[in-house]
C-alpha cells in the first residue's frame, strides 16, 4: 500500500512542500522522512483516510524541526506554522494540489532540457537518480550532477515556483508537453519503463489542466503508442505495423485513447499533438483509411514545418497506393544523415522494382543503424531483394 501511495502521491507531497519551503533539496528530504515515518507507523496504525495529508503533515513537521535544529532560520520561525505533532486524520482538502506549480518550475526554459527532464521525472515522478541515470544511459553519478546543477539554477535564478501568466502559457505549456513527450520516446524505444511514466505525467497533467486541448492530445497519443508496444517486437526483430499480431495490442488501453482523444477535439484542439494523435487512432482501425492519414499527415507537416513529418507523409501516400509519388517527395528532403530517411527509400524502390538503388539505399540506412532489431530488419531487407 505505501508503495501505491508512493508511486501515486509522491509529486503531490513534494509540491506542497516545494511551495511550503521554497527549496526542492529541503522538500525532498522532508518527503523522504515522512515515507519513512509512515513505513513504521502504517503496518500496525493503519493507513490513515487521508495519506497525502498525513505525510504532508508529518513532512512539514520534519522539516520545522530540522530548520529549528539548524538555526538557519531562527529569525524567521514566528512564520511557519506552529505544528507540534502529527496530525492523524484532517481533511484532504486543506492540501493544496500544487503538481501544476511544480510542473512549471521543473520544465522552466532557464534550465538546459536535460535538467528539466531529470529533475520532472525526480520530483512529479518520484524515481530515483539510480533509475532515472539507467533509462538515460548515464552513470549515476552524471545523473546526480545534472539534478544538482537544475536545483542550483533554480536557486541561483529565482526561478518561481508558479503557474505563469496568461501571455506565457501557452508556449510554456508546449515546453511541458515537450519534455513529457521526450520522456515518452525515451521509454518506447524499450528502455526502463518510461513509457508508463510519461502517461501518468500526462494524466496529473490533463487533471491539472483540463481545458487545454494539446494536454489531452498528447495522452491520447502515447495512450494509443503504448498499447501496441508488445506487438512492435518479435524477439529481437522489428515488426513493421502491417505486420503487427493484433491480438497483442492492449484494445483497452487504446479505446481509452480514443476517448481522451474525443475530449481534445471537442475542446477545438487541431494542434500537433492532436493531430499526432487522430493519426496514430486512425493506425488502429482494422482498415486503416491511408489517404486520410496522408491527408492528416498533411496537416502535420503544415504545422511543424518538419522534414521527418514530410517523410511520414510520403510513406502514408506509397501506403494508399502510389509509391513512385511517395518516391518523389522523399527524395526532395534533406536528411541524408537520417536512418529511416535511407530505410524508407529503400523500401520504395523496392516496391519499384529498383533492387540495385534499393539495395544502396538500405547499406546506408544500416550504417547508420544502432539497435539490434533495426539492423536485424535491415539486413532481412537486403536479403530479400
Amino acid at each position: 500500500m505505501l508503495e501505491e501511495v508512493f508511486r501515486e502521491q509522491w509529486g503531490r507531497v513534494l509540491a506542497s512542500l516545494v511551495g511550503f519551503l521554497g527549496d526542492v533539496d529541503r522538500a525532498e528530504e522532508a518527503a523522504q522522512e515522512a515515507f519513512t515515518i509512515a513505513a513504521q507507523r502504517w503496518p500496525t496504525s493503519g493507513v490513515p483516510d487521508n495519506p497525502v495529508a498525513w505525510l504532508v503533515t508529518a513532512a512539514r513537521n520534519r522539516a520545522i524541526d530540522r530548520i529549528r535544529r539548524e538555526r538557519t532560520l531562527a529569525g524567521k520561525l514566528h512564520l511557519l506554522p506552529a505544528q507540534e505533532e502529527i496530525i492523524e486524520e484532517f481533511d484532504d482538502t486543506r492540501i493544496k494540489d500544487e503538481r501544476l506549480e511544480l510542473i512549471f518550475t521543473c520544465c522552466h526554459p532557464a534550465l538546459p532540457l536535460d535538467g528539466q527532464v531529470a529533475l520532472t521525472l525526480r520530483t512529479l515522478g518520484g524515481l530515483r537518480t539510480a533509475e532515472i541515470a539507467r533509462a538515460f544511459l548515464v552513470s549515476e553519478e552524471t545523473m546526480k550532477r545534472r539534478l544538482t546543477r537544475a536545483k542550483n539554477k533554480i536557486k541561483a535564478t529565482g526561478i518561481p515556483f508558479a503557474v505563469p501568466g496568461a501571455h506565457l502559457l501557452p508556449e510554456r505549456v508546449d515546453a511541458v508537453l515537450a519534455v513529457i513527450y521526450l520522456i515518452y520516446n525515451e521509454g518506447y524505444r524499450g528502455r526502463i519503463d518510461l513509457g508508463a511514466e510519461a502517461i501518468r505525467l500526462g494524466h496529473v497533467l490533463a487533471l491539472l489542466m483540463p481545458e487545454e486541448p494539446e494536454v489531452h492530445g498528447l495522452l491520447a497519443l502515447m495512450l494509443i503508442h503504448h498499447a501496441r508496444r508488445r506487438a512492435r517486437f518479435s524477439g529481437d526483430d522489428l515488426v513493421l505495423l502491417d505486420d503487427q499480431d493484433r491480438s497483442l495490442w492492449d484494445m483497452r488501453q487504446i479505446t481509452a485513447g480514443r476517448a481522451v482523444l474525443d475530449r481534445a477535439l471537442a475542446l477545438g484542439g487541431r494542434g500537433a499533438y492532436v493531430v499526432q494523435a487522430v493519426i496514430a487512432s486512425l493506425q488502429t482501425h482494422e482498415r486503416i483509411d491511408w489517404p486520410q492519414v496522408a491527408v492528416m499527415y498533411r496537416r502535420l507537416a503544415d504545422l511543424t514545418g518538419s522534414p521527418v513529418v514530410e517523410l511520414n507523409h510520403a510513406v502514408a501516400i506509397a501506403q494508399a497506393g502510389d509509391p513512385a509519388a511517395a518516391l518523389r517527395a522523399v527524395d526532395r528532403l534533406d536528411l541524408d544523415g537520417y536512418l529511416y530517411f535511407h530505410s524508407t527509400r529503400g523500401e520504395l524502390l523496392r516496391r519499384l522494382g529498383r533492387d540495385a538503388e534499393a539495395s544502396t539505399a538500405y547499406h546506408r540506412a544500416l550504417e547508420l543503424a544502432t539497435s539490434i532489431p533495426e539492423r536485424r530488419f535491415l539486413r532481412r531487407r537486403l536479403q530479400q531483394l
